[in-house]
């Protein structure tokens, strides 16, 4: 079997006029640099010609081609899962199938991964999409940078190249693709950053929606918990707990001045059921902050891996 340097994998829904462009592009690419490649093309379940198009660059090149058929549009982070668990090479490069991306910005991101980076991403620092777009791309990867403290400028970009490495030990689901430089900044993983070409799209439709926005906004909040606590969730809820708890404490003390020293009535108060319900709540923030502890712990020790990743041993 040949050795393969490289897996371009390129997610597909309803690009049909796209894939086969985009096919030769690659190929142009690929022949200045030089290196061995698969590209394997995920079909996330597109009801126009797609597969028609992905089977008539399989009959071109045939030992380069991977096709995976999805039965049903998962999304993005999907069919990305999927294509990086069928991929053979040392890094993987990553594209949209809709010609937005070009093929020829691959060995800016090569070459910046051979200064000592694990990731590189694309920055499309001169978008060609509509308006809006931008707009909610801009407030998306404003949010996104204050939550995780990632510093590239747009994660948002298909474009991207990863050592194989990161991917031996992470599991996507939802809309989490654009937070993977993210979650590997967490794990220690160096992120870089090279400026690409970006090109407004010409066939199809975007799947750009407000719908995605919102889903990918909970999935950042998500990703933010995990980095922050998912070793010790105690040290949130745990934490959360306590300040409720202490503020029912701080209110149940005043209401016992006023009984001892005013003889006022209490019972009647509502700032007693008040206190009764902070201290409830406090206790039961206690208490999801252990049995996350014990989660956590179950987890880690049932899983493939650990809580820490390891460069190298010298």
């Amino acid at each position: 079997m040949e050795h393969i340097e490289l897996s371009i994998v390129i997610p597909c829904y309803n690009e049909g006029k796209n894939v086969y462009l985009l096919y030769q592009r690659i190929k142009e690419a690929m022949r200045k640099i030089g290196k061995s490649y698969e590209i394997i093309y995920v079909d996330d379940g597109s009801h126009d010609d797609t597969l028609k198009y992905l089977k008539k660059v399989k009959n071109i090149a045939p030992n380069k081609t991977v096709i995976v058929k999805l039965r049903k549009n998962f999304g993005q982070t999907a069919a990305l899962d999927a294509g990086f668990k069928q991929a053979k090479g040392k890094v993987f490069i990553t594209m949209d199938g809709d010609l937005q991306n070009d093929p020829a910005d691959i060995p800016k991101l090569l070459k910046k991964m051979a200064t000592g980076y694990d990731v590189v991403s694309g920055w499309r620092h001169a978008r060609r999409d509509p308006f809006g777009k931008k707009i909610f791309s801009k407030m998306a990867n404003s949010l996104r940078k204050s939550l995780t403290k990632e510093k590239i400028h747009d994660s948002g970009c298909s474009l991207k190249a990863y050592k194989r490495e990161c991917f031996e030990d992470l599991n996507l689901y939802g809309e989490m693709h654009r937070y993977i430089p993210a979650i590997l900044m967490w794990k220690g993983y160096r992120i870089g950053e090279v400026k690409v070409k970006h090109y407004a799209r010409k066939y199809g439709k975007t799947k750009y929606n407000s719908i995605r926005l919102f889903k990918g906004f909970m999935d950042l909040l998500v990703v933010k918990f995990w980095m922050q606590f998912s070793g010790r969730p105690m040290h949130l809820f745990g934490g959360l707990g306590a300040i409720v708890s202490f503020l029912g404490f701080i209110i149940g003390l005043y209401l016992v001045y006023l009984k001892i020293f005013y003889k006022a009535g209490i019972m009647n108060r509502p700032l007693l059921l008040l206190v009764i319900l902070l201290l409830i709540i406090g206790v039961q923030f206690l208490m999801f902050g252990i049995f996350g502890d014990i989660l956590i712990k179950t987890y880690y020790d049932q899983k493939p891996g650990s809580s820490y990743s390891i460069e190298k041993i010298m």
